[in-house]
């Protein structure tokens, strides 16, 4: 039996050789297999997670601005970037230019960038495009060429909010206005998600989310947009009528401090930065340009000097001939207005009657009536490079000084601080903060009031003011006049000062009021640098802005008239 086994083993040998073979490979397959599953599964698992899984990163958008009404005022919109992988382009030639086609870009400097940064993985092509338009360049199948989600700040408004709102960069990052002071408050948190990937980069599989984007946070302003529109309707107008080298207007609320309206000349558009050449438009100039206020300060001059006993609202100054010499200097009038009382000292606005009074009071009570109402402070609204201005220590004045100083000549302010100062006049001598921001009802409740003029005072003060409006009261600023609404008010004119001194022919014309003046419940102020023409003063240049912007808010804010006339009054009554 075992010779036939061997007699058959032998003539067969070739098919045993064949399935020991086999069993061996077999075996050898298994080996391998079992190696590859058991030890080094994780090595081969790690080496295949690192050529296809990538992190890819989810932008967060930024938060929303709006006015205190809802009104978006600046929105992130999700928009594509283009980027390239220079390492899988380098050399590709026909789809570099391809691609440079597509993106309306220069060919040869799209080469010349991916040939220099070829040992880099990514690269940035073209930012910020349409959502639709990056799709038709990945469709193109180009190797190496990929997108990322990002987000583009809009500002729907645009250069009306432009210098109150600011905006922020290509990363979106805020750089101006408020888009730079709340940056951290408004900057979103990114977040990432884990993809699979082929080896174009094209997402397969998406694995997991391994951080959610966050958006950040919203912000509600304090202005409204539909005054913010009227006072920048109106100042655009005058500003190039006059032909003014700038120009500013603020609208502050008396009751809460909350400005409803910033509104600045030259403006700019927010999108469309590129060409810009002149970056002082940037400025927001209500906040950051301080100037010399003019005759605006003499109600504070008077405050200072019904404070001190000396001086009543019908004390008399005698201004004639309308000229006067203050150490060697020359003081004078428009005109020659002869005997004044305190009251018309106001409503002429007499330099020699606030010269005489400054003179007998001392500077020291002026300057601290003005110190007490905001002027030489920081208003601490936050705006990036907000001006405290200057107001200077009076101590060592001669003569001359003191008695510029009483019409305001000496120190400096910006328009938002001059429009605090006469909200302070409009409530009763309660200075409050300055806010940029919406407040609630609490926050308003629990704003810091601070009783800085007495008010009895306050009232003296806004009596007087409302003469310079009042034509049968002898006031000459007629153009502030509001229909069906009273004011009080003051213009102001002032040189300005130039390299050699004060420029005989520049002027800053300004007009400041509250409105209606039995119950103010707004302060305007309106502020036009170096207007050209014939007319430079303040009643003739910022006055009339004044009352168009003061028209436009009573009747957006739905606030009552004060002042109808008897015929109007009989009429309604006869219904």
């Amino acid at each position: 039996m075992s010779d036939s086994f061997i007699k058959v083993f032998f003539k067969n040998w070739r098919l045993y050789l064949v399935l020991s073979m086999m069993f061996v490979c077999v075996m050898v397959i298994a080996w391998k297999v079992s190696t590859l599953h058991i030890t080094e599964r994780d090595f081969l698992q790690d080496q295949g997670d690192a050529r296809t899984i990538r992190n890819v990163p989810l932008a967060a958008n930024r938060g929303l601005i709006t006015d205190r009404n809802g009104e978006p005022l600046a929105v992130s919109t999700p928009v594509q970037s283009i980027w390239v992988n220079p390492g899988e382009m380098t050399g590709e030639i026909a789809s570099i230019e391809k691609l440079a086609e597509q993106l309306e870009l220069n060919a040869e400097v799209l080469k010349l960038n991916i040939n220099k940064k070829a040992n880099l993985e990514f690269l940035y092509v073209k930012r910020r495009i349409n959502p639709g338009d990056a799709q038709k360049i990945l469709q193109l199948n180009i190797d190496g060429v990929y997108s990322q989600k990002e987000y583009q700040r809009f500002y729907p408004q645009g250069e009306v909010t432009a210098h109150l709102i600011g905006f922020s960069n290509v990363d979106d990052v805020g750089q101006e206005g408020l888009e730079l002071t709340y940056d951290d408050w408004l900057k979103g948190v990114p977040g990432k998600r884990q993809v699979m990937q082929d080896r174009r980069g094209h997402i397969i599989e998406e694995l997991n989310t391994i951080q959610t984007a966050q958006p950040g946070q919203s912000i509600e302003l304090s202005i409204d947009f539909r005054i913010q529109n009227i006072a920048y309707r109106e100042l655009k107008k005058e500003f190039i009528t006059r032909r003014a080298k700038a120009a500013s207007v603020v609208v502050l609320d008396v009751n809460t401090g909350e400005v409803l309206a910033m509104a600045n000349q030259p403006s700019y558009n927010p999108h469309n930065k590129a060409n810009m050449t002149d970056f002082s438009v940037l400025r927001n100039r209500s906040i950051t340009d301080v100037f010399e206020p003019g005759s605006t300060v003499k109600p504070f001059t008077i405050a200072a000097a019904l404070e001190s006993g000396i001086y009543t609202s019908d004390t008399v100054i005698e201004t004639s001939p309308g000229w006067m010499m203050v150490s060697g200097n020359e003081v004078k009038d428009i005109f020659n207005y002869g005997t004044l009382t305190t009251t018309g000292v106001i409503t002429k606005s007499s330099n020699i009657g606030s010269s005489k009074i400054a003179l007998e009071i001392g500077a020291e009570p002026i300057r601290d009536v003005l110190a007490r109402v905001g002027f030489g402070e920081v208003l601490g609204t936050g705006f990036p490079g907000e001006r405290s201005g200057v107001l200077p220590n009076p101590r060592n004045w001669g003569r001359h000084v003191t008695a510029t100083f009483s019409f305001g000549y000496g120190l400096s302010a910006t328009a938002l601080q001059l429009a605090q100062a006469y909200s302070v006049l409009a409530d009763d001598g309660i200075r409050k903060p300055v806010s940029l921001l919406k407040l609630s009802e609490k926050e308003v409740s629990m704003l810091p009031r601070e009783q800085v003029l007495s008010s009895q005072v306050v009232m003296d003060v806004k009596e007087m003011l409302g003469t310079v409006v009042d034509k049968s009261l002898g006031g000459s600023v007629l153009g502030a006049n509001v229909p069906f609404y009273s004011v009080a008010g003051k213009s102001g004119t002032a040189h300005v000062v130039g390299e050699q001194g004060y420029e005989e022919n520049l002027h800053n014309s300004l007009f400041v009021g509250m409105v209606p003046a039995s119950s103010p419940e707004i302060v305007i102020i309106v502020v036009v640098n170096e207007p050209k023409g014939d007319e430079h003063y303040g009643g003739q240049v910022a006055a009339p802005v004044f009352s168009r912007v003061a028209a436009g808010a009573m009747r957006i804010l739905n606030i009552s008239p004060d002042l109808i006339p008897e015929k109007q009054i009989l009429e309604l009554t006869s219904f």
